[in-house]
């Protein structure tokens, strides 16, 4: 493919696109050279010539006017004059688009590496790339255009939709159901036995973990993200959810649509999230808990067995909602102070009390 050098990197050709093009597809206002050509995004510090950098926050307005960038992509009404800029209502999100744009994920062309191993009744679909080492097991299926990379593996009776990534590495168990467009990246296992034991007289006995997992469409998996099968019934990923890298989701746990996971948080069984809620890293959860839609759950919190969780932001071990825990962290803070006030009247009161002795006496 013939190529364009621009600026000491290699660009193919059909990457660069011009300021006119990222506009329209970003949905904002041009002003400047419309036939500003554009090869990658950078931010406002790095950028040169032949970058698109954003700028959202007023504290970096000063910067922008500074930037190498060959376009800034700004928010409406902003009171800036640059040579090329675009303006929108959401300036990281009209970013995020233009990257899409620009900035591609590699796809890889259709083919079956030699060293493959692929049931003889698992069905695999048009264009599909199938890397070193991979494994399909039986009755299993793949959509097209899917790209399965070195060293997954994929358990027998496993469906896996269109236009999904499935990173190197990646386990996905007997029985589960991948939907369309789903990324899952390095280390994801899906379908694990689930944490479920049963107390005998001398020892634990394994409560069956034979459901099933189910990954709805566009949800995006970290690395080395655990999602359990369920011991009967299902675990769910809802549609559109991102799980950051090491999150782990227990048996039967119902994840709605549109949910946010950042990395390290750990979810108990049976645990139901519903639909838009972002939940931060490191959150701890017991079994049963409910999170309504619409709850916001800061980082490093702790959830109590059977809990609801309501709409509204929440933080602290257990959770409280922010104002509460915000307040009781500056009466925490004030706890030195006031040990040494103690002192002071303890002392005080000491010194009186002698003073009283010694006037009875």
């Amino acid at each position: 493919m013939e190529g364009v050098v621009l600026f000491g990197a290699h660009y193919d050709r059909h990457m660069a696109r011009n300021v006119s093009e990222l506009a329209a597809y970003a949905g904002g206002a041009l002003t400047g050279d419309s036939n500003t050509m554009i090869a990658r995004v950078a931010d406002l510090d790095s950028a040169t010539e032949g970058d698109i950098a954003y700028v959202a926050d007023e504290k970096f307005f000063e910067a922008a006017t500074r930037t190498g960038a060959s376009c800034v992509i700004v928010p409406q009404g902003a009171e800036l004059k640059l040579a090329c800029q675009i303006e929108v209502r959401n300036p990281k999100l009209a970013f995020a688009l233009v990257a899409e744009l620009l900035h591609p994920p590699k796809k890889r062309a259709s083919e079956i590496h030699v060293s493959a191993i692929i049931a003889a009744n698992a069905r695999v679909g048009k264009d599909v790339f199938i890397g070193a080492f991979v494994c399909i097991g039986e009755n299993s299926s793949i959509g097209d255009r899917t790209q399965i990379r070195a060293g997954a593996k994929i358990g027998d009776g496993v469906m896996v939709g269109e236009d999904c990534v499935i990173h190197p590495n990646v386990f996905i168990e007997d029985g589960m159901t991948i939907g369309n467009r789903v990324i899952l990246h390095a280390g994801v296992v899906i379908g694990a036995d689930g944490f479920g034991y049963v107390r005998g007289d001398l020892s634990y006995h394994k409560f069956p973990q034979i459901g099933t997992v189910i990954i709805e469409d566009d949800v995006e998996l970290g690395a080395h993200t655990c999602v359990d099968r369920a011991a009967l019934g299902r675990t769910r990923i809802g549609r559109g959810t991102k799980l950051d890298n090491m999150v782990h989701v227990g048996h039967n746990c119902d994840i709605g649509e549109r949910v946010i996971i950042a990395a390290q948080t750990g979810i108990s069984g049976s645990v139901t999230i519903e639909d838009d809620c972002v939940i931060g890293g490191q959150v701890g959860f017991g079994d049963h808990i409910r999170v309504q839609s619409g709850a916001v759950i800061g980082s490093k919190a702790g959830i109590l067995p059977g809990k609801i969780v309501r709409p509204g932001v929440w933080w602290g071990i257990p959770i409280q909602p922010l104002e509460e825990y915000k307040r009781l962290n500056a009466h925490i803070s004030r706890l030195p102070h006031v040990r040494e006030e103690l002192k002071e009247l303890k002392a005080r009161i000491e010194e009186l009390e002698s003073k009283l002795g010694e006037k009875n006496g």
